[in-house]
């Protein structure tokens, strides 16, 4: 078996064909905006540092994002060498189609919608939140936050519609925007020798540091900022050159992503002092604005105008994240369809060569699950968001799991890499640090979601379910197709 077997997609066309995404459409740059807008930059540190810090290993956190990168780019090394011959927008259903079997890996793409289109959910929940506020405080305006999430809906809708190059452009607006103004405040600290007590190397570094308070939860949270640079390998088709393009942007991806989350939450730290940080993050969390504790040192930096201009900001940030997340869930629907796995009409491309009636779909599931939320009068931030944010990050690193193994059983099998790092040194070892990450998620989980145990049980319970569904519904299908080939 040679590699040209292996690639369903591996032909560079000119033009798009029938059933195939537009080819050539993003560069290494264009791929690595959708993945840092996945990331949300300034969510990540407005939303998860707070926590991380007040329940987490307090002044340690930066090390707990070094170890999150440490595990996620291991993960890595085997992604990409898988992704060097198999070329799909189906991403992780394919890849674990093909180490663990096809009905495997269908299943697995029930988690993976799953994942993508709940994490877009709290996204919204958090973000109506925001924008209703900030229109509120601004013009007097005061409608409901679900009304800007359904405008919103129908934004994302459009520029879904509108090609993956549009998106592109539009995604590197907002996060040049978020990653500019936290680059520039860690960097100034930094530069300036950091905060009261200096720059803290060894307060957040140092191996007692990493392993004081409860390391767990802060590596907890240091993974799930880390949620969605797997999109890579989503656009692999819509890449110039995907064999070389896909794995740089991957290796790019994880290392920005892993190097900003440690420098901006070490500055952070350094900003109050690290005997402060702990009890300065506890404070803010309990006065209800967790985000204060980011903002708070920024604005004593620049000056009063970055409080009006960082919750803009984290709006836009959000924005970014739905749009990729949107264009994630289009295209495995897109490969779905196209692998007759789910109707034949998700595989219909618009003139722009988009998944136009993916898409549709996408938002007509996005639209499912946040109006329950509106109807009920639940508060967006503390069930929507809070929710589905901790159900998406459990079924991704399932996921993630799932494709490690996968890896070491494709390679194993077809001998198309006999690089032993690549192929199973480095899955293998990928594979121990998400197995652990899952057991820290599980273990903490009622943190994670910030609700109540029960509540935290069946939002748990809800993955496995979603998983043997996606295995049985891959099984029934099977057994169609076969019946009807025959």
């Amino acid at each position: 078996m040679d590699s040209q077997t292996v690639s369903r997609h591996a032909a560079e066309p000119d033009a798009p064909t029938a059933g195939t995404l537009k080819p050539n459409a993003l560069g290494v740059l264009g791929i690595l905006f959708f993945v840092l807008s996945a990331q949300a930059p300034l969510t990540g540190i407005a939303g998860a540092a707070p926590i991380a810090v007040a329940l987490g290993n307090g002044p340690g956190v930066p090390a707990a994002y070094l170890v999150a990168g440490l595990v996620i780019l291991l993960f890595s090394v085997g992604f990409v060498a898988m992704g060097r011959h198999v070329v799909d927008a189906g991403a992780f259903y394919t890849y674990i189609g093909k180490g663990l079997g096809r009905t495997t890996g269908t299943g697995s793409a029930g988690l993976a919608l799953f994942a993508y289109c709940t994490i877009q959910a709290a996204m919204y929940g958090l973000y109506g939140a925001i924008v209703s506020g900030l229109v509120a405080s601004h013009t007097g305006l005061d409608l409901p936050w679900w009304v800007w999430t359904l405008a919103t809906m129908a934004v994302v809708q459009a520029l879904g519609a509108a090609g993956v190059e549009m998106g592109a452009k539009v995604l590197a607006v907002f996060v040049l925007a978020e990653f500019s103004i936290l680059s520039v405040f860690a960097l100034v600290t930094l530069f300036k020798g950091g905060g009261p007590e200096g720059l803290g190397l060894a307060d957040s570094f140092s191996p007692s540091a990493a392993l004081d308070g409860a390391p767990g939860v802060a590596v907890m949270f240091a993974v799930a900022s880390m949620f969605g640079f797997e999109a890579t390998a989503i656009y692999g088709e819509e890449a110039r050159e995907p064999r070389k393009t896909v794995p740089r942007a991957t290796y790019l991806a994880v290392a920005v992503v892993t190097g900003f989350f440690a420098l901006v939450s070490w500055m952070l730290i350094s900003s109050y002092g690290a005997s402060n940080a702990t009890a300065a993050a506890g404070k803010a969390l309990e006065g209800g604005d967790g985000a204060g504790f980011v903002f708070a040192p920024i604005a004593a930096d620049f000056g009063g105008w970055v409080g009006d201009v960082l919750p803009v900001l984290l709006a836009t940030s959000l924005f970014a994240g739905i749009l990729t997340f949107h264009n994630s869930a289009n295209r495995y629907l897109f490969s779905l369809g196209r692998d007759r796995l789910l109707p034949l009409r998700l595989c219909r491309l618009n003139r722009r060569h988009a998944p136009w009636t993916a898409g549709c779909v996408q938002t007509v599931l996005a639209v499912l699950l946040v109006v329950p939320f509106a109807l009920a009068g639940k508060d967006p931030v503390l069930t929507l968001f809070s929710w589905f944010s901790g159900v998406a990050v459990l079924a991704m690193m399932l996921l993630y799991l799932l494709t490690s193994v996968s890896v070491v059983v494709f390679f194993r099998r077809a001998r198309l890499d006999t690089r032993l790092w690549n192929t199973l040194i480095a899955p293998a070892l990928g594979a121990l640090g998400i197995a652990g990450a899952i057991w820290l998620i599980l273990a903490n989980f009622t943190t994670l979601i910030g609700g109540e145990r029960t509540t935290a049980l069946w939002l748990t319970l809800s993955v496995p379910v979603v998983a043997a569904l996606g295995l049985i519904a891959a099984r029934v299908r099977g057994r169609t197709l076969a019946a009807a080939d025959g």
